[in-house]
């Protein structure tokens, strides 16, 4: 099947899984290996759930697909940015401010707001600069940054199709 003759609701509830998915993998490795996530991963793990929630929208109200569309590109951007600066903060710690060293930061206080809601989901008690889990030599964070441009890629190619 062709891309173009993919159905608009197929591809927002693909991008609703595939991100509610990676979420839940990502809380199962936590729990499994006994990771712990650091703010930047909760920020990730926080846009995934947002994304994911706009998909679902979208899959649900198709009309306004473009305006659900161009939300998920934004927040993928942030989240690749995200990723990326937690990739270069493990390729250079001696470089990098650690996440709790320094006056918290915007993204800080949020997940420390939503630590004290709900603990188990939004807790963050690790490192930015540890690289505790490792998958065919690329961390978490080298994972998410790839994850997050192929959801701007996937978005691209979404908006490139005919409607």
């Amino acid at each position: 099947m062709r891309i173009s003759k993919v159905p608009v609701r197929a591809w927002f509830a693909t991008l609703a899984l595939g991100c509610f998915g990676l979420v839940a993998i990502g809380m199962e490795l936590q729990a499994i290996l006994h990771l712990a996530p650091c703010p930047l991963c909760i920020f990730q793990r926080l846009l995934y759930l947002a994304i994911g929630a706009l998909a679902l929208f979208g899959f649900l109200w198709p009309a306004i697909r473009l305006a659900w569309a161009g939300l998920i590109g934004l927040l993928a951007l942030l989240g690749a940015a995200v990723a990326g600066y937690q990739t270069w903060m493990q390729a250079f710690p001696e470089l990098a401010t650690e996440c709790g060293y320094a006056e918290p930061n915007a993204i800080e206080r949020l997940v420390d707001w939503l630590g004290m809601q709900s603990p188990s989901m939004f807790l963050a008690t690790g490192f930015c600069t540890s690289r505790d889990w490792v998958f065919l030599g690329l961390s978490m964070a080298n994972w998410s940054l790839l994850v997050f441009a192929g959801i701007v890629g996937y978005g691209i190619v979404f908006l490139g199709r005919k409607a």
